[in-house]
């Protein structure tokens, strides 16, 4: 009796990690008129730094502002902010969001600061600033 419960707990999760565990929800890539509008956004003042959190965890900053030098108002942005390794290999990719429609998104012509956090970069990485691209627009 106890082996046939184990194995229907065991079958229902492995049916619901196939079922409900793939449909996580991919996220949204540039579309055409996104990609041809990052031409418009710029970042600038960008700086990396890094402190020391009191349970003694390294924690890095990148701080910046962007700028909408189009013509659109864009409700949310996001980066891909890519860690490298001393041989070039990425260590760490990680989607953060610098403007939001929470806080009214970017207006054409506007400028805001953005500040991101990383307290999870693993040791082997190059201490340089991580490539940041553009990863998602939403109008």
């Amino acid at each position: 009796m106890i082996g046939l419960l184990a194995a229907a707990v065991l079958g229902g999760g492995v049916y619901a990690l196939v079922r409900y565990g793939s449909s996580a929800q991919q996220p949204a890539s540039l579309t055409a008129d996104a990609k041809a509008y990052t031409r418009n956004l710029k970042l600038a003042d960008v700086e990396m730094k890094a402190t020391a959190s009191y349970v003694g965890q390294e924690i890095v900053e990148i701080l910046g502002k962007i700028t909408n030098a189009g013509d659109r108002h864009l409700q949310h942005v996001e980066l891909n902010c890519v860690f490298y390794d001393p041989y070039s290999q990425v260590v760490l990719r990680e989607r953060v969001s610098i403007v939001r429609a929470k806080t009214g998104g970017l207006k054409p012509d506007e400028t805001k600061s953005f500040r991101l956090a990383f307290d999870s970069i693993p040791q082997s990485w190059n201490k340089v600033m991580p490539q940041l691209v553009i990863a998602s627009i939403e109008f």
